[in-house]
């Protein structure tokens, strides 16, 4: 299984996708640590990527993932995946049934909070707004509130994924 969590910068992608690989018993990977230079030197100057800035960056996961999948290992990456031909590049080449969309979702101002006590590498708070406005909300994914503590948020996404009776989940809680 690989799992994406989606959703605009501080939905809490980083903090829920670290949890769940970790019950999961597979690897994690942030969507950010595979932004080019320029891209990264884009979004400290406080300017919103464009299309054309995010499709390699986007094949790019799509073949960390699909090296995940013919591992058999699976995994969990935390990418903000906003438009739905985002999505659709991710996506690609992965067979139906082994990728899971999680949206991570919450109010605005409880988004803003978290970014103004975050001191981020290159996320400039004030892209928060263009996120927003380019958010594509999805229609197939997980649909989940962030808006309670990260464990209960990540046991809420593997219950409904059923991903709760793996046996390397049951390890990881057990141990």
């Amino acid at each position: 299984m690989i799992v994406i969590l989606m959703g605009v910068t501080g939905s809490g992608k980083s903090t829920i996708g670290t949890l769940i690989a970790e019950r999961l018993g597979t690897v994690f990977a942030d969507a950010d640590d595979y932004h080019p230079k320029a891209n990264k030197d884009k979004m400290a100057a406080g300017h919103p990527l464009n299309d054309d800035d995010r499709q390699p960056w986007l094949e790019e996961l799509n073949r960390v993932m699909r090296g995940w999948q013919e591992s058999g290992k699976g995994g969990v990456l935390a990418c903000s995946a906003l438009k739905e031909k985002y999505r659709v590049t991710l996506a690609a080449g992965l067979p139906e049934g082994q990728l899971h969309f999680v949206w991570l979702d919450g109010a605005k101002e409880l988004i803003a909070d978290r970014l103004a006590q975050r001191k981020h590498e290159y996320m400039n708070p004030n892209l928060l707004a263009s996120q927003i406005a380019t958010l594509e909300p999805p229609a197939d994914a997980l649909h989940v509130i962030n808006d309670r503590a990260p464990e209960v948020v990540a046991d809420e996404i593997l219950s409904k994924l059923g991903a709760e009776g793996t046996s390397a989940a049951k390890a990881a809680t057990s141990s």
